[in-house]
């Protein structure tokens, strides 16, 4: 097996800057070959005991228009039913920065503080994928339980930053997952894996307004702890 030589951590860290979370697609197609090649890339992501428990379920053309008028439909009736439990909480630095982010992008789009029909608009962008022309719904043996879900995690940064090298846009969805029922009736996803989150992707549009904002990062006296 021929080693390749790795790229730079300079290199590296610019395609890491590079990636946003896109939220608003133009509806071109993409190439299937160019869908693949992301994936084969992403798909070199560590695992546990290399299980790769991660399936994805992804839907281009009439499927996806299919799956967003479904989304729509079930988020406007109401009734959560995610298959992995969402957080009970949010508290201290993450509370701050769930809602930093929140506000950039409302203040990108023009919602201002108080308006509840205009972010409720914006909100329910999440249900018609931002317009994305595909959507890969990811999911894990049950059986699995934490570690199946940690190793899809990984594979969600595999999969953006792949694309991202390949000039596609993403974003990972977990409000979609929150009607596991539909997507696992609508998907034919069997019951004994576990919906995770979906990931849209496309051509993102480079001049809408959601697409304008970048959220920041902590330091790193923030996240780590020395122990020399």
């Amino acid at each position: 097996m021929t080693v390749p030589h790795p790229p730079s951590l300079a290199d590296l860290q610019a395609l890491f800057t590079s990636r946003h979370s896109c939220r608003a697609f133009l509806p071109e197609q993409l190439p299937r070959k160019v869908i693949e090649d992301i994936l084969t890339c992403a798909q070199r992501v560590p695992s546990w005991c290399n299980a790769q428990p991660w399936k994805l379920t992804i839907t281009s053309g009439a499927e996806t228009e299919r799956l967003r008028q479904a989304l729509r439909q079930a988020a406007q009736a109401g009734g959560h039913s995610p298959d992995l439990a969402f957080p009970s909480r949010y508290e201290n630095e993450y509370q701050t920065r769930r809602r930093k982010c929140g506000w950039a992008l409302y203040q990108a789009v023009g919602v201002q503080k108080g308006d509840r029909a205009a972010s409720q608009a914006q909100m329910m962008e999440n249900f018609s994928l931002f317009g994305a022309p595909h959507c890969a719904i990811l999911s894990t043996p049950a059986t699995l339980g934490g570690y199946g879900a940690m190793d899809c995690g990984g594979f969600v940064a595999g999969f953006t930053l792949a694309a991202q090298a390949a000039g596609v846009a993403t974003i990972p969805q977990a409000a979609v997952a929150s009607y596991a029922p539909l997507l696992h009736e609508l998907l034919e996803i069997p019951e004994d894996r576990t919906i995770l989150c979906a990931l849209s992707f496309g051509y993102g549009d480079p001049d809408h307004a959601a697409n304008q904002f970048r959220t920041s990062r902590a330091t790193l006296p923030e996240f780590t702890e020395w122990r020399d």
